[in-house]
């Protein structure tokens, strides 16, 4: 019965052209659009020399590390930008005049301030990013001597640092890729819809067991058949065919558009299968809650699936650095930004702890939706007519 079920599963999926259509020709063709929206942006774009302010404080006066960095930075001919050290209200005022991009202030952190989003606002924050994560390794190599270092030992701190990498007593590697592009954010951004977007596929089979949503959920509430063999089987179907929808997008994705994914193939497919997984259950769980049509449920399902896409950066790549720096925990329970920042984390930095992190969150997220939905179904009693 169970793979009687299964492959009856599998064709009343198949068979339903508008669920075929959504799931996967729509992100196939809005993959080709981001294509055509995004393939000369990069190439046509040119990089000026942009204006930054920086606040005069003692936290930023006293840490040499940060002077070091930002004058590095501002100096040469290859410099990223120019800076203005200035008070507050100055900053403030050129900032409203668009002299500046944007302003730093050092106080226990790092705080960014800007007035608009755009590539150069987009580059500060990857700067800063950058220089704060490469502090805060140099000061555990060197246990935090650069806090209190003069000018004349930065030098020495270094030179201690290399000679450590180099004769083997710490392993320092880059990882980043060399052909950084911000724009692959939208194409995982797609894939996270796709995946999310797979949840439509088990709503519907779930739909088709639950007696108040039709004749055949009717029939199936009084048919003597363990109902667990029913349900697990036709998730099975559908998660299959979400399978089956996710390989064609990357292949789509890959050979059509060319898009890179990476080196680490066996984690990219790893981070689709939970992916997936987390639509699944999103879309039994919207399925169980719901008490409603399904033409309601699709709204809903789609409705959460565009906002979370819309936070992990689909609509804006500044987006998702926004709900990280403002409000984190929203993104540390959105599949879509799970989904989006694994992707990101293995194409930047390889299998490390942040990628880790975001397929764990996204297991754990998937476990709990479906333990919600299996309490729901179990739950649910009818009455007779």
């Amino acid at each position: 019965m169970f793979f009687h079920n299964f492959i009856y599963s599998l064709k009343v999926l198949l068979g339903n052209k508008t669920l075929i259509f959504w799931s996967f020709a729509f992100p196939i063709v809005l993959g080709f659009l981001f294509n055509l929206a995004f393939k000369d942006i990069e190439k046509n774009e040119s990089f000026n020399t942009f204006d930054i302010a920086i606040i005069e404080s003692p936290q930023f006066s006293d840490d040499v590390f940060y002077k070091e960095a930002y004058k590095s930075l501002s100096n040469g001919d290859d410099r990223i930008f120019n800076i203005t050290m200035t008070n507050k209200d100055d900053a403030e005022k050129m900032l409203a005049d668009k002299e500046i991009t944007g302003y730093l202030e050092f106080l226990d952190s790092v705080s960014i301030t800007v007035n608009q989003s755009g590539i150069y606002e987009t580059i500060l924050r990857f700067v800063v990013d950058e220089i704060e994560s490469n502090k805060k390794m140099i000061s555990t190599l060197v246990k935090d001597k650069l806090q209190t270092a003069k000018p004349n030992e930065v030098a020495n701190i270094i030179e201690g640092i290399k000679d450590k990498v180099i004769n083997g007593n710490a392993t320092v590697i880059d990882k980043t890729r060399d052909n950084m592009s911000y724009t692959m954010i939208e194409y995982y951004t797609l894939i996270a819809m796709s995946a999310l977007y797979g949840g439509v596929i088990s709503m519907y089979i779930i739909n088709l067991k639950l007696a108040n949503m039709g004749s055949v959920g009717k029939r199936t509430a009084v048919a003597a058949i363990k109902k667990g063999t029913l349900i697990i089987s036709s998730l099975l179907a559908s998660y299959l065919v979400q399978l089956v929808e996710i390989a064609l997008i990357f292949i789509f994705t890959v050979f059509v558009l060319h898009v890179d994914y990476g080196n680490e193939i066996g984690f990219v497919i790893l981070t689709s299968l939970v992916g997936s997984l987390a639509g699944l259950a999103l879309g039994v769980l919207v399925a169980t809650l719901f008490k409603t049509n399904e033409n309601a449920k699709i709204g809903i399902l789609i409705a959460i699936t565009m906002l979370g896409c819309f936070l992990s950066g689909m609509m804006g790549i500044t987006m998702k650095y926004i709900v990280d720096t403002y409000a984190p925990f929203v993104n540390m329970i959105n599949p879509a930004s799970l989904i989006t920042d694994a992707f990101y984390a293995l194409y930047y930095y390889g299998v490390n702890n942040r990628f880790i992190q975001d397929i764990l969150s996204l297991i754990i997220i998937s476990a709990l939706m479906i333990i919600l939905s299996w309490r729901g179904l179990r739950r649910q009693k009818y009455d007779a007519v």
